[in-house]
């Protein structure tokens, strides 16, 4: 087994690190993820220096226990505080509705997580496009299987897997790609992006907006797709997820007892300008939004080509 290495992290706040991470997770079966019953947080991470298992538990008082195994475990270990959100910057927030007041109130300890790893978050989003969270997460899982790697020491031990590297997820064919469930449009993006992986890590130095621009030069990576990376990946509080088949209907029924489209989730998060996703992620905390008693997403073929 590798050797590990360990760091003690004690956040300025009182952290909610489940609610944090729990951003990064595809899914409840998502093979890079384990949440211990414990509440101990197993994670396994394609770094710039190689593979890792980082593990995550709470000691004593509010400090957080990080431990790290493998040939990307220093890398891993340093990204910890702003994984959990240390860089986030709520300067100028101001809740203008009570569901949104209520919301930062249940989760003051949730902040945006920045990991500094553009393909990590990039990959599963196309794979996400203009199909259900479900079938999503099933093709992940499928592929991580296939082209992935166990994670090192004790995360292996513990069944977790590694995301191929960028030239991994660029050699997978296209049969493959099929065979997982994820079709020739979003396959064919997914490989672009692992191709571009260097221009696309460079988003970390970048902009809001240039980040966006270089994210959306990539075809098959739009408006909602290049949210998703950036506020996850680079920390955004105001990236907001456009084009969802949820958000805007969700945050519109939240907010006003209707529900809004796109236009209108424009208008009426107008307010929160700089902090935008931050309303969208307390909201889906609090599990805020319309009944689902309606009609299910339908199917990814009659879906309008702006879910991406």
């Amino acid at each position: 087994m590798t050797e590990r290495q360990r760091r003690l992290w004690t956040p300025a706040w009182p952290l909610d690190v489940s609610a944090v991470i729990g951003g990064l997770r595809l899914g409840r079966r998502d093979p890079t993820f384990r949440h211990d019953p414990d509440g101990t947080i197993w994670r396994g991470i394609r770094t710039p220096q190689g593979a890792s298992t980082l593990c995550l538990g709470l000691v004593a008082g509010s400090g957080i226990e990080a431990t790290a195994w493998g040939p990307g475990a220093q890398w891993v270990l340093a990204s910890v505080p702003n994984m959990l959100g240390d860089l986030d910057d709520a300067t100028g927030f101001v809740a203008h509705h009570r569901q949104v007041a209520e919301a930062a109130r249940r989760f003051s300890g949730w902040r945006v997580p920045r990991t500094g790893l553009v393909l990590e978050a990039l990959i599963p989003s196309i794979i996400a496009q203009k199909v259900t969270g479900n079938e999503a997460s099933a093709s992940y899982r499928t592929l991580i299987h296939r082209y992935g790697e166990r994670a090192p020491g004790e995360g292996g031990v513990r069944g977790l897997w590694v995301a191929p590297s960028a030239r991994g997820w660029a050699l997978i064919p296209s049969w493959e790609w099929l065979r997982a469930g994820v079709d020739g449009a979003r396959s064919a993006a997914a490989v672009r992006a692992a191709g571009a992986a260097g221009r696309l890590e460079q988003c970390l130095d970048l902009t809001r907006d240039d980040a966006d621009q270089r994210l959306r030069a990539i075809p098959g990576v739009g408006v909602w797709t290049s949210a998703e990376v950036r506020h996850t990946a680079l920390g955004d509080p105001d990236a907001v997820s456009f084009g969802d088949y949820h958000v805007a209907k969700d945050i519109g029924w939240a907010l006003t007892g209707s529900e809004v489209d796109d236009d209108g989730l424009v208008e009426l998060l107008e307010p929160y300008a700089g902090h935008r996703y931050r309303v969208q992620g307390l909201l889906k905390l609090a599990g805020a939004g319309r009944p689902r008693h309606g009609p299910r997403m339908a199917a990814p073929t009659h879906l309008p080509h702006r879910f991406r």
